[in-house]
């Protein structure tokens, strides 16, 4: 048998393709290796993340007999972090993002989990809220930042947008959001929540209404190969109420969004930006040219 060489085949493929498909698709492939990479490995991870995470012990404790704590250098308190998976998942898909988060000055995160039983969104924006309750009551901090991925951040959007949580939330970070709804996978509408996510459902439309005076600040990461959204556009928010922006991702997919390094820093930069009052809500260095994955 005949083996055609290599080159001849990409001639020929660059031939029957033209150079804007043949970029695409290439691209295309090496997105979903990288999707199919990081299924294996989530799965893999998934039951370390299944029971709720210990909470942190309180930092204080009392002295020895006899014996002096050594002198602390001061410390900037930074606003803790929380992390919301998406559906049907849990918080073992946080693993890096933490890590990267913690290493770069903020260790007090915390990854929440909801139940994969869940069948309203509203519902879980109200336990989310008594979540951030317990979280500043313990810290003795005022506000949260929240990084939401997937329904996630649906889920953290209704709570600051519609419950009054923008009063605790001082930025919330979005990865692949379907903010206006998506319409893939049809033959999931047998699950309630699935319905909630599809564009007109109520609560979609709820979160189109007037929001005056929201004080929380949103920084949204879309994918251009996001295969959960469609269209890809859906993971913008398009809101004249609200204080957004947002960062468009080239070259990975769904899953890959909060777990790849490139787009961790740009998480790390919206963070930032809230740390100043006055800074504006977009992550510094990503403008309107967005992320690009290599």
């Amino acid at each position: 048998m005949k083996v055609l060489d290599p080159l001849r085949l990409q001639s020929l493929y660059r031939l029957l393709l033209p150079g804007r498909l043949t970029g695409l698709s290439v691209a295309l492939l090496k997105a979903t290796a990288l999707e199919i990479a990081i299924l294996g490995g989530h799965l893999l991870l998934y039951p370390s993340g299944i029971t709720s995470e210990r909470r942190p012990e309180p930092t204080s404790a009392p002295s020895r007999a006899g014996t002096e704590d050594p002198p602390r250098l001061p410390t900037r308190e930074r606003t803790p972090v929380v992390l919301l998976h998406g559906f049907m998942d849990n918080r073992s898909v946080f693993l890096l993002l933490r890590r990267s988060l913690a290493q770069h000055g903020r260790p007090r995160v915390e990854s929440l989990n909801y139940s994969p039983l869940t069948c309203d969104i509203r519902a879980a924006a109200e336990l989310l809220g008594r979540h951030i309750e317990e979280i500043c009551e313990r810290t003795g901090s005022g506000r949260v930042d929240i990084v939401g991925h997937s329904l996630g951040g649906l889920i953290a959007r209704y709570y600051a947008q519609r419950l009054g949580g923008d009063l605790r939330v001082r930025i919330l970070v979005t990865l692949g959001t379907p903010h206006s709804g998506t319409r893939v996978a049809p033959l999931a509408d047998a699950h309630p929540i699935v319905r909630q996510m599809r564009p007109g459902s109520r609560v979609i439309e709820e979160l189109s209404r007037p929001a005056p005076g929201c004080r929380t600040r949103f920084v949204s990461f879309w994918s251009d190969l996001d295969h959960v959204m469609d269209p890809l556009e859906a993971a913008r928010i398009d809101h004249p109420d609200l204080l957004a922006h947002n960062v468009q991702v080239t070259g990975i997919g769904h899953l890959a969004l909060p777990v790849h390094p490139v787009v961790a820093d740009g998480i790390r930069r919206a963070l930032e930006s809230a740390d100043t009052a006055d800074s504006p809500a977009a992550p510094a260095g990503a403008g309107a040219g967005g992320l690009t994955v290599a």
